[in-house]
């Protein structure tokens, strides 16, 4: 259970990808970057839910 503290981290470097990929994509006309802007937004928003999702388990574990 120990890497899932490290899981979230993987939900920002995501998150930062698809933001990279979505300024790429702003800039040439052809392609729409709203889909990339949505997934690198819902890709950070999951890590900071991680985060304090394990923060949570930790505090209950640490009660017990």
């Amino acid at each position: 259970m120990n890497y899932l503290k490290y899981t979230q981290y993987a939900y920002l470097v995501a998150g930062a990808l698809f933001l990279a990929d979505g300024f790429i994509k702003l800039g040439d006309s052809t392609q729409n970057p709203y889909l990339s802007f949505a997934f690198g937004a819902a890709a950070v928003g999951m890590f900071f839910f991680r985060r304090k999702f394990a923060k949570k388990f930790e505090d209950r574990n640490k009660n017990q």
